[in-house]
């Protein structure tokens, strides 16, 4: 009886958008427009390489952007929920697919001290490059036309999935845990078994509940949540079964 966990990054385990939260390094704490305005849909990547190069060119280093990385917030009851996941990893395999970075991940993780709750982490491949720039890849290509061009979550868990069944382990339940538009795309491969769990008032409830109203509803079961402590609530029901 093994539960697998999969977990969004921004406005799921952190309280804000790590990619906007760096831009309180830039001079006066702002982009120029021209740079804001330079974002073309599904392009995401490609617009925070531009965003660090701005940041590189303005000098500023890896110690300061760390810094400020490690100031976010966590969502409320989060620290608990990991906390709780932490002591049941006999129990929970856990994995993080986000539309981040792995160097700013990686500096909140270890910062919280959280790095062990996590048994893998799809993101962005980022790290510095020697003249102390950041630079960020996609992640990988793919063919859903639903997804930004850089990351299709359904493509990531599939393959995830995949390979663990390979290794003999198969999971009684898959929980979805996230918020933004493109969590609408894993959450549409969960089976009847499994549940997505949509943060109350953002994208992915809203999406989610469009399809309901188009009678096209998801095959998973949905619970909505608004406090980690909600998500940890569920947790332990399923621990009891």
């Amino acid at each position: 009886m093994k539960f697998l966990l999969v977990f969004d990054f921004d406005h799921t385990i952190i309280d804000e958008n790590s990619d906007t939260w760096i831009v309180k390094c830039a001079p006066e704490r702002k982009l120029p427009n021209g740079l804001r305005n330079s974002y073309q849909p599904g392009h995401w990547t490609e617009y925070m390489g531009r965003v660090f190069a701005y940041l590189g060119d303005n000098g500023v280093k890896e110690d300061e952007m760390k810094r400020t990385m490690t100031t976010i917030p966590f969502t409320a009851g989060m620290v608990d929920l990991l906390g709780f996941i932490g002591e049941n990893k006999e129990l929970f395999d856990c994995i993080i697919v986000s539309d981040s970075n792995t160097v700013f991940i990686d500096w909140i993780l270890k910062a919280s001290d959280f790095h062990e709750v996590f048994d893998e982490v799809f993101t962005n491949p980022a790290a510095f490059s020697s003249a102390g720039y950041l630079t960020v890849q996609n992640f990988h290509a793919h063919h859903c036309a639903k997804c930004p061009k850089n990351l299709c979550k359904r493509k990531v868990l599939k393959e995830f999935l995949d390979k663990q069944l390979e290794r003999g382990v198969s999971y009684t339940q898959v929980v979805y845990i996230g918020d933004g538009g493109n969590d609408l795309c894993p959450v549409m491969f969960l089976k009847k078994n499994d549940i997505a769990m949509p943060r109350q008032g953002y994208t992915l409830e809203k999406k989610i509940s469009q399809l309901a109203q188009d009678f096209s509803p998801v095959q998973c079961s949905v619970l909505v949540w608004s406090s980690a402590t909600d998500i940890m609530s569920y947790l332990k029901l399923l621990i009891k079964e």
